[in-house]
């Protein structure tokens, strides 16, 4: 919620009028800012999409993994830092942070036998991270398809992987309702102090 308002008010999405604040770190949160309040509801869960079930699963992704909140498939065991190294592991049988994956993929440059190309972890830690784009596009499409926010912010250790922002773009818009489908997904304006800002 902190980092929300803290983006909406001076931040990567100021002046929006509705903004979808995500948190991508050891977990998976979120949080709705419309004219510069934000919508949490009586609950105080508002925007906490992390507890929902990864929408549009295949059948190779069904019924999900197991979350500790007793469930299985939620959002966050497939786009959290932690649901980004568990499926690696998952796929390959090898134990790597999200940061050693992402340093593993050398993601958007030119790969020759010089540089390793015939390396199989290259293409593997590459797969893997175009499944966690791939999903986190479903998840983010859903809540477009449900509130429509004109900004939509990433948070937390993974808004700092610069491959999403590309990706996204082209991945969401896929699963959106729309005849004009776009979104606008843009990186924090202040970075792991966004939410001591908002708190403040």
């Amino acid at each position: 919620n902190c980092f929300a308002l803290s983006e909406a008010a001076d931040g990567a999405a100021r002046g929006a009028r509705s903004v979808f604040g995500v948190i991508l770190g050891t977990g998976c949160g979120g949080a709705f800012v419309h004219r510069g309040q934000l919508i949490d509801g009586p609950l105080g869960i508002g925007g906490e999409w992390g507890h929902n079930p990864l929408p549009w699963m295949t059948p190779d992704e069904f019924p999900g993994p197991p979350c500790w909140c007793g469930r299985l498939g939620c959002l966050e065991t497939f786009v959290s830092g932690t649901g980004l190294a568990a499926d690696h592991a998952r796929a390959t049988g090898r134990s790597l942070t999200g940061e050693q994956i992402v340093a593993r993929s050398r993601l958007g440059e030119p790969l020759s036998e010089a540089d390793g190309a015939d390396d199989p972890g290259i293409g593997q830690a590459r797969d893997t991270l175009r499944r966690h784009a791939g999903r986190l596009a479903r998840g983010l499409a859903h809540v477009v398809n449900m509130f429509d926010p004109e900004v939509i912010v990433l948070g937390g250790g993974l808004s700092g992987m610069t491959h999403l922002y590309g990706l996204l773009r082209v991945e969401v818009p896929r699963h959106i309702l729309s005849d004009r489908p776009s979104v606008d997904i843009r990186p924090p304006r202040w970075g792991d102090a966004s939410g001591v800002r908002g708190a403040a």
